[in-house]
């Protein structure tokens, strides 16, 4: 991975400084696109895809609870044992 590189400049000068200024800015302006990850290649949303399944996961889990909450109830136990108990019932 390649590191930014920029002279060090320790005078007080105001005129020192304003060199070391522009030499960061050089340095940057040459190093920084290749620090950056989509220029290596790499996706600016990598954690996106886990985070969205982590999200989906979260929902049917919360969805499957609220199914057990309902099934338990008398009224759907009873609708489920009649619907059961017809589909198996043989008409002559």
């Amino acid at each position: 991975m390649p590191t930014l590189t920029a002279p060090v400049h320790t005078s007080t000068n105001p005129g020192a400084v304003r060199t070391a200024r522009d030499d960061l800015a050089r340095a940057l302006r040459r190093d920084l696109p290749s620090l950056l990850p989509v220029e290596r290649g790499i996706s600016a949303e990598r954690g996106a895809a886990t985070a969205e399944y982590a999200v989906a996961t979260m929902a049917a889990v919360g969805f499957a609870g609220l199914l057990v909450v309902i099934l338990r109830g008398d009224e759907v136990r009873t609708i489920l044992t009649d619907l059961v108990r017809n589909a198996l019932t043989v008409s002559v």
